[in-house]
């Protein structure tokens, strides 16, 4: 792929984020306002973010992969469940899977 062609599609894909973010910005309040439609967009940001979450810590580039990743994220699983403050849990992962990768494994 050469260099214009990846230029235009970095800047087609702003382009779209920019009018979705400006059609966004003027949706009447009155469509956002039901408890339905809270309830729904609190369940996509979770979705999301949980996609994000696995994608990252089980994909390898091409396929899928258990390595200190995984086991990093269930140790901060564990640390959330047991009401840990964030800034702990995120140190405790990092600390984790430094610790697993210093002994081989993957």
């Amino acid at each position: 792929m050469s260099n214009a062609a990846i230029w235009g599609t970095v800047l087609a894909g702003s382009g779209v984020c920019l009018v979705l973010k400006l059609v966004g910005a003027y949706v009447p309040q009155s469509w956002l306002g039901g408890e339905r439609t809270g309830r729904v967009m609190g369940l996509v940001t979770v979705s999301l973010l949980a996609a994000l979450l696995v994608v990252q810590a089980v994909g390898n580039g091409q396929g899928l992969t258990a390595d200190s990743r995984l086991i990093a994220v269930a140790v901060a699983g564990l640390a959330l469940w047991l009401r840990a403050p964030f800034i702990v849990v995120v140190i405790i992962a990092a600390a984790v899977a430094a610790g697993l990768r210093a002994l081989g494994f993957p």
